[in-house]
């Protein structure tokens, strides 16, 4: 068709090896890595949604001996495991937080734990957290 090779120009292609050849790649590769970094944040958030601590609180002037016994007489209760006494813990003036790790606890298994918790006239209250205090 030598009559329209005035009208149809052709456009260059791009060397191999030069920046625009490479886009599509590029793009595509960085759309991947963002990905992959927001999927690594949703499993971390994900884990710690998981997490989940009831604290317990004392009305205030309660020995820490009344605090562990609340502790130990709950303890036994399924999926509410309390958390270690800390090693560092002044049985004269150091205070201590009561709690449980509630992770794998159903409803009812948060309810027999508060249920048992009552039992102590000294508990005022108690708390679900997620892990990290939020």
């Amino acid at each position: 068709m030598p009559a329209l090779r005035g009208v149809v120009v052709s456009r260059p292609r791009a060397a191999r090896g030069t920046a625009r050849g490479h886009r599509p790649r590029r793009a595509a590769a960085a759309v991947i890595a963002v990905a992959a970094l927001a999927l690594a944040g949703c499993a971390k958030f994900d884990a710690a949604l998981g997490q989940q601590e009831l604290v317990v609180a004392f009305k205030p002037g309660t020995s820490q001996a009344t605090m562990l016994k609340a502790r130990a007489a709950c303890s036994h209760l399924p999926d509410a495991t309390p958390e270690p006494v800390p090693t560092a813990l002044n049985a004269t003036s150091g205070v201590y937080d009561v709690r449980f790790r509630i992770d794998q606890a159903s409803d009812a298994d948060i309810a027999r734990l508060e249920g048992c918790l009552a039992k102590f006239p000294s508990i005022q209250g108690v708390n679900v957290e997620q892990q990290g205090g939020d």
